[in-house]
């Protein structure tokens, strides 16, 4: 039970009051399905548990293949260092020779699946794998050098304290490696979260399908569903029924949740379908469970949690080492454009503490990532006493509110620039679908209200530019139209993303913002 935690099996009695809870927000929340459904306050309690992330088995697996070749290359020149052998493979010689053996050695152990969860787990199964990739990477490297020079007068006493110390440091490593994971894997900081949407046999079958995996990372986080207990009851298999598939939403969103399971037979395909609806807006995967469905496709169609075969429906948008990459991205050419940008900052600050009273800086509330609320910071280009906090009031052409100052700032989007801050605090990417005050309006209907789907705009980080504003889909949104091209550019965006991609809006942001047509 270190994996899955089960709820108190004898509190049937609170479960059924939260059952009727659950069914009395289920007939709110078609009444008012695009706002957000507060979740009853045991599945609140849950997802506090889960707030914090946990550590990406990818990356994990990446940050150790390159220990491992950093490791082996120094262990290389460290021996080289203390025994030289009969002198005759110079430091430049060895150093070649270490790059060649570290690269075989990864390339080895890749080939013999020890980089997975499972093998990283076992303390002596894999261990001969292990050392066997380690002789024939140096083996192969030993070969390689003796018929590129032309000799093997090298002596046996240059190579074999190399092999052995590599030898050592792989067998204590992996050790020490194992140990670490499984200790993880008990506290919850190396693990696949779950949240399994649908009740009934189905998901009973695939939670006692999940338990008899040895090597399981994944833990339930709990179980959603539509239907009344009479079609699912607020029990299955151990696991609670938190709520309906509206409140769902909500609990991923206070979350860190990896994957939602669809525990559904292929044949529901109305249900199923009606589901992705709702879910697809959310930044997980989402994965119908198979191992139930008599249709079988190819073995490649298949994603596999352990043995259990899946059907990957959407996949979380830059992810792993993509998210890596791009807060790499983001945080490099930040700092360039502070550096660029710091004299066009401080002139602007002066220009706006000089004609109007009030603060330089003014900050707004707006969605961020996963919906989450986050607070921008802009250069203040209004009259303090007419200012909006919630940016509900759009600014129009020739507003009142707009300083002199603001109204060049704001054509210019240098009142934009104090973003830079918020990305080097992770609340924003350089490049990402721009974030929208959170009660910002098109024609006196909310923006979620206006465009089904607005909300998987928020999979990823929102950014201080995007595809949707150097396309001309900047400043006013006085009709629904506006919202809806805007939408439909920042999700082309997260499905096509890549950082040339990013690197392409970037360097076309300065040439686009010459047209100020929609900006006021």
């Amino acid at each position: 039970m270190n994996k899955l935690e089960k709820s108190d099996p004898f509190d049937v009695e609170a479960l059924r009051k939260r059952v009727s809870d659950i069914e009395a927000r289920r007939n709110a929340s078609r009444e008012q399905a695009s706002e957000p459904t507060e979740i009853n306050a045991y599945a609140r309690q849950i997802a506090e548990q889960f707030r914090d992330g946990t550590r990406s088995p990818v990356i994990i697996i990446g940050q150790l293949r390159l220990l491992e070749f950093l490791a082996l290359f120094s262990i290389a020149l460290i021996v080289y260092y203390f025994v030289a052998g009969d002198g005759s493979d110079p430091l430049l010689v060895r150093a070649g020779m270490a790059v060649i053996a570290s690269a075989l050695t990864v390339a080895c152990l890749q080939l013999a699946d020890t980089y997975t969860i499972p093998a990283l787990r076992a303390k002596l199964r894999l261990m001969p794998r292990i050392l066997a990739a380690w002789t024939i990477a140096l083996m192969v490297t030993i070969g390689l050098f003796a018929l590129v020079r032309g000799t093997t007068s090298a002596m046996p006493e240059a190579y074999l304290p190399w092999f052995a110390a590599g030898a050592l440091f792989l067998a204590g490593e992996r050790f020490l490696v194992a140990y670490g994971i499984r200790n993880w894997a008990r506290n919850g900081i190396m693990e696949r979260r779950a949240v399994i949407v649908g009740g009934g046999e189905p998901a009973k079958e695939l939670i006692r399908v999940l338990e008899q995996q040895a090597d399981n990372d994944i833990r339930i986080c709990g179980i959603f569903d539509d239907r009344g207990e009479k079609r699912s009851p607020i029990m299955v298999a151990g696991y609670p029924k938190l709520g309906t598939v509206p409140e769902l939403v909500e609990f991923v969103r206070l979350t860190r949740i990896d994957m939602l399971i669809i525990a559904l037979p292929l044949s529901a395909e109305a249900r199923i379908f009606d589901l992705l609806k709702k879910l697809w807006i959310l930044p997980v995967d989402i994965r119908l469970a198979a191992h139930a469905n008599r249709l079988r496709f190819r073995p490649r169609a298949y994603s596999h949690v352990g043995s259990v075969p899946m059907l990957d429906i959407f996949k979380k948008p830059i992810r792993d080492w993509d998210s890596v990459a791009k807060r790499g991205f983001d945080i490099f050419f930040t700092l360039v454009a502070l550096a660029l940008l710091w004299p066009l900052m401080l002139v602007t600050a002066i220009a706006i503490k000089a004609t109007s009273e009030g603060p330089v800086f003014f900050t707004q509330k707006r969605h961020g990532f996963n919906n989450e609320i986050i607070n921008i910071f802009k250069f203040r280009s209004m009259y303090t006493n007419m200012a909006d906090p919630t940016g509900k009031a759009a600014v129009t052409k020739g507003d009142p509110r707009v300083t002199r100052v603001g109204r060049i700032i704001r054509k210019s989007s240098i009142d934009e620039l104090p973003q830079l801050f918020n990305v080097l605090r992770g609340e924003l990417s350089l490049v990402g679908p721009r974030p929208h005050a959170v009660l910002a309006q098109a024609r006196d209907r909310a923006f979620g209200d206006v465009v089904e789907g607005y909300f998987a705009r928020h999979r990823v980080k929102p950014g201080v530019t995007g595809w949707a504003q150097i396309n001309g889909w900047r400043g006013e949104v006085d009709n629904d139209e506006k919202i809806k091209f805007r939408t439909a550019y920042d999700l082309y965006y997260i499905e096509n993303w890549s950082l040339w991609f990013d690197l392409k809006i970037l360097f076309l942001t300065p040439i686009r913002l010459l047209n100020t047509e929609n900006a006021y």
